[in-house]
């Protein structure tokens, strides 16, 4: 009864104080950004045959936000497996809606939506009288105008036209003795694009079984797409529209026509004289304020809690802006604790790789000196707060190098094979150019490995590795290479 008690306080004055004091514009733009997504999903499954599924998944949330909001730990408990299980269901039943929004969306990114009134009245014009004609002749046909959705995907076969249309060519198109007669001719922005296509046929045969193979195929292809498939039965003579699941059987050319511009009108809708702002209000205004709706009580329910904790963390401490000839004495502090303050849904979502503290060594001055590691140096999202860093200060001793030459010393072992004697061994160049603590430059020395003269027989030229004292810088930030030169002779005295 208690959490009960607790969450009934939700209309409580303390409780809207704190909410207006804790909003930010950040959780407008989240509130906007779910809503938005509310509403394609509401206009878009509005239209589909699974809007049933999605309502019933719906009722399924309201009652697990219920079983959260009144701490309902059992029935909470049961539903959070159920929706596990329910995310892969809801792929498989919304599997050709998310492939037709999906679709739809990368068609509206990628091209931009053509006028397709440009063409509509002379199309409808030939598609009438066409129509009429092939209806006369009792010459089966099936045309399909295509939408908004991709077509390629549920179209197979056909062959490529890319014509003009007119009553010849459709004619053509759809006489017996054609090739392609039995197939589909798609029109796309005035123009035949394919002819002697084959479309999908319908999934529900047992409630359209009585229907020829042309109308099954024309409802089969508006299950999947928006399009628009015009119908020629070469038994009746008749002519039917084929829409959104839905085949309509016209009494004639005129109906075919208003047919027609509906669909070239919701294709392209006309300029309205209503202005723009109150029309887009008017339009899906249920929808819109369900979105909304949705949306704050997706916020209230699960991003905004009025309860805080704190979490420590210990986080890396990032030295930016050193000059290259300035030097930090190791050790140096590279990490720190910081102390952050939120509701448990903002360290839900916390990335705790993106926390670190940046200090600018810019300002650096020589010698030791204490930094003082105040809030504004860490970087940690917005929905959370500092309290406290431990240390609250670091302290570092920097020096600013010099340029100064180093001499290289050759280490040897061992003496050359009988018979022979080193004349000469030397460095080149003989010392480097280096960027070294002012401390350091007078007693440094680049050391080569130790080279082994016992197998030496001959006059040679070798790159040793060169071993370089530590807290040192080169000038282009490349060790140089340093050749040694080895004359070897016949030991005179031996002879």
């Amino acid at each position: 009864m208690d959490g009960i008690t607790t969450n009934l306080l939700f209309f409580s004055k303390d409780y809207f104080e704190n909410l207006f004091q804790v909003f930010r514009l950040a959780d407008l733009a989240d509130i906007a950004v779910i809503a938005a997504l509310s509403y394609v999903a509401l206009i878009w499954f509005k239209k589909t045959t699974s809007r049933f599924v999605l309502i019933g998944i719906i009722i399924l949330g309201v009652i697990y936000s219920g079983a959260r909001f009144f701490n309902m730990y059992l029935t909470e408990y049961v539903f959070q497996g159920f929706f596990a299980i329910l995310l892969i269901a809801m792929v498989v039943i919304f599997q050709e809606d998310l492939r037709r929004f999906f679709e739809r969306l990368a068609m509206w990114g990628i091209f931009k939506k053509q006028d397709k009134l440009t063409h509509a009245h002379e199309t409808i014009e030939t598609l009438v009288k066409v129509a009429a004609s092939l209806a006369q002749k009792r010459y089966g046909a099936l045309i399909v105008l295509a939408g908004e959705d991709y077509l390629e995907r549920h179209i197979e076969g056909g062959t490529e036209l890319n014509g003009v249309v007119s009553e010849p060519l459709i004619e053509s198109i759809f006489d017996p003795h054609s090739i392609g007669h039995d197939g589909a001719a798609i029109i796309e922005n005035g123009r035949v694009t394919k002819f002697g296509c084959h479309l999908p046929l319908v999934t529900n045969t047992k409630k359209h079984r009585n229907l020829g193979l042309r109308h099954t195929a024309a409802l089969g292809l508006t299950e999947r797409t928006d399009a628009l498939c015009i119908v020629i039965s070469e038994e009746r003579g008749s002519i039917s529209v084929a829409r959104n699941e839905n085949l309509r059987r016209l009494a004639g050319p005129d109906q075919l026509r208003t047919a027609l511009e509906q669909f070239f009108q919701q294709q392209s809708p006309k300029a309205a004289t209503t202005k723009v702002w109150l029309r887009w209000v008017r339009e899906n205004s249920l929808e819109k304020a369900v979105a909304v709706i949705f949306a704050c009580a997706l916020w209230l329910a699960f991003a905004y809690q009025t309860e805080s904790i704190r979490r420590d963390f210990v986080i890396p401490i990032e030295y930016r802006n050193l000059q290259s000839n300035w030097i930090i004495e190791e050790p140096k502090t590279k990490e720190a604790s910081v102390t952050l303050t939120g509701s448990q849904q903002a360290f839900n979502l916390l990335n705790q790789q993106t926390l670190k503290i940046i200090v600018d060594m810019s300002t650096l001055k020589e010698g030791k000196q204490a930094i003082l590691l105040s809030r504004d140096l860490v970087r940690y999202p917005s929905n959370l707060s500092v309290v406290s860093i431990q240390p609250d200060q670091i302290r570092i001793t920097a020096y600013q190098m010099v340029a100064t030459q180093i001499p290289v010393k050759l280490e040897t072992t061992g003496a050359p094979p009988s018979g022979l004697v080193v004349r000469s061994i030397k460095a080149k160049p003989s010392t480097i150019q280096v960027m070294a603590l002012p401390k350091d430059h007078k007693r440094l020395t680049a050391t080569t490995e130790p080279i082994n003269l016992s197998t030496i027989s001959a006059s040679t030229v070798l790159e040793p590795r060169i071993v370089f004292p530590p807290n040192i810088q080169f000038a282009n930030g490349k060790p140089p290479v340093i050749r040694v030169i080895i004359t070897i002779d016949e030991n005179k005295q031996t002879n």
